[in-house]
């Protein structure tokens, strides 16, 4: 039996709609990736062994099987998303352990697209932080285990870069996809606000937060941006030149961009000149206090969430974050300093397409017991990496971070391409332009790491 772990979501349920392949065939072949390596990289807090493979007998019998978008594909489900029949923890010992009694909308319709939730994916508690660890386990970089995946969709960008699963859905409210998605060398899409359904925790981080995909191609993107969103995001059909800005610095004062993100930008912008897009160095316009109104934003989210639960269950770091963000509820549901920021960058926006900027500024922390250690350690370690991110969640407009060849390290390097309201699939065709321009490994070589570890 041919075994599909590893395959496109794309090649695998176009494989599954011509009856090449079975959805139980497909789903028992990740399963057993899972159980092989799983171990080893973290991804998932719970895997769902026989419902999903029940799932996929379901699907079989759909008499609309030959026209799924995502026929018998396996996926995973960031664990602050309910999916019907399994708890959300969100990463904690002071969540319950009860089963949700409906999906998610997100959930609900990747399931009607033929997709088979195959098991839900750890998370730093309460989604906070850019490393994924805690009482429920700790995700690793399949690339370098020895590396955290990032966070807070650390789990899922984990289990697609291992070839545990194709597809992953997690969610970003501070550059929570982005961030894993570069450390992992993964296609990590934050769409716009209100392109995706959200309802994602007690108001969304003050509606920053957004539902998007994890993938190994820009194809597979697309293609679960179409089914999460409801609707096409086709490349044009007249593509023409771009407007590209080109930014290497840092968008918070005073944090630097390390020299391999610099130069992943800069080559990435040769390559768009030499296809013929209009590029030129731009810095946006970001205001001073940006760093601040981060802070203040990504505090008061946390203090939202963590009202009803036990402070005696939450570890201290989340304790003091939450804390933090109480003092700052006021000025924050105001959203004066997020309005003023849109408009800031709208001028710019109407000049540039395509904003083509670091995704991260440093490699990914060492994977190690982070929920553990103090706040402020936490986050100046999740401030220093991941400077990049933040200001297009509080703007509210689309980010996509691209693989981009690779770090001194041997782990993946990534740029990030961010347009204005509605320009997803203008990212999504710059980013296919810069696969085929510069190709990707898609998986970590697992296999050939397991062999060199047993000599």
């Amino acid at each position: 039996m041919t075994n599909w772990a590893g395959r496109t979501a794309a090649e695998t349920a176009a494989a599954v709609r011509e009856g090449r392949v079975t959805p139980r065939e497909v789903v028992a072949g990740h399963l057993a990736r899972i159980e092989r390596f799983d171990g080893r990289v973290g991804a998932f807090r719970t895997v769902r062994t026989e419902a999903a493979l029940a799932e996929a007998d379901e699907v079989a019998a759909r008499p609309d099987l030959g026209g799924l978008p995502l026929a018998g594909v396996p996926v995973a489900v960031k664990d602050n998303l309910a999916v019907r029949g399994e708890s959300n923890r969100l990463g904690s010992a002071a969540t319950e352990d009860t089963p949700a009694g409906h999906d998610h909308p997100t959930v609900a319709r990747l399931r009607a697209a033929g997709a088979v939730v195959v098991g839900l994916t750890n998370v730093p508690e309460l989604c906070v932080f850019g490393t994924t660890e805690g009482v429920h386990g700790t995700a690793r970089n399949p690339w370098d285990t020895t590396r955290s995946a990032g966070g807070s969709s650390g789990g899922g960008a984990a289990a697609v870069a291992a070839g545990l699963v194709p597809l992953a859905l997690g969610n970003d409210g501070m550059g929570s996809l982005r961030i894993p998605a570069a450390h992992c060398g993964l296609v990590g899409l934050k769409p716009g606000h209100g392109v995706v359904p959200a309802g994602i925790g007690d108001g969304d981080w003050f509606k920053m937060a957004e539902n998007g995909a994890l993938a190994t191609t820009v194809e597979d993107a697309r293609l679960m941006l179409t089914v999460l969103a409801g609707r096409p995001f086709p490349p044009p059909a007249t593509p023409g030149p771009r407007d590209v800005a080109v930014s290497v610095r840092s968008p918070f004062r005073g944090m630097s961009v390390g020299r391999p993100y610099r130069a992943a930008v800069r080559e990435a912008a040769a390559l768009l000149a030499g296809a013929g897009h209009r590029v030129r160095a731009a810095d946006p316009p970001y205001p001073l206090t940006l760093s601040l109104t981060a802070l203040a934003h990504w505090t008061a989210g946390t203090a939202v969430d963590a009202r009803g639960l036990d402070p005696r269950l939450l570890t201290r770091r989340t304790r003091v974050h939450a804390a933090v963000g109480r003092r700052f509820l006021s000025s924050v549901r105001e959203d004066v300093r997020r309005e003023q920021l849109r408009g800031r960058l709208e001028p710019f926006f109407a000049d540039h397409d395509v904003l083509l900027m670091p995704a991260l500024a440093r490699r990914g922390p060492r994977a190690a017991p982070w929920h553990e250690r103090g706040w402020l350690r936490n986050l100046v370690a999740n401030s220093v990496c991941a400077p990049t991110t933040p200001v297009w969640n509080l703007a509210g407009w689309p980010a996509l971070t691209v693989p981009f060849g690779v770090l001194p390290s041997g782990t993946p390097c990534a740029v990030q391409l961010v347009g204005r309201p509605g320009a997803e699939a203008q990212l999504l065709e710059t980013a296919a332009e810069l696969e085929l321009l510069k190709p990707w490994s898609r998986t970590a070589p697992l296999e050939r790491q397991a062999h060199a570890a047993a000599k």
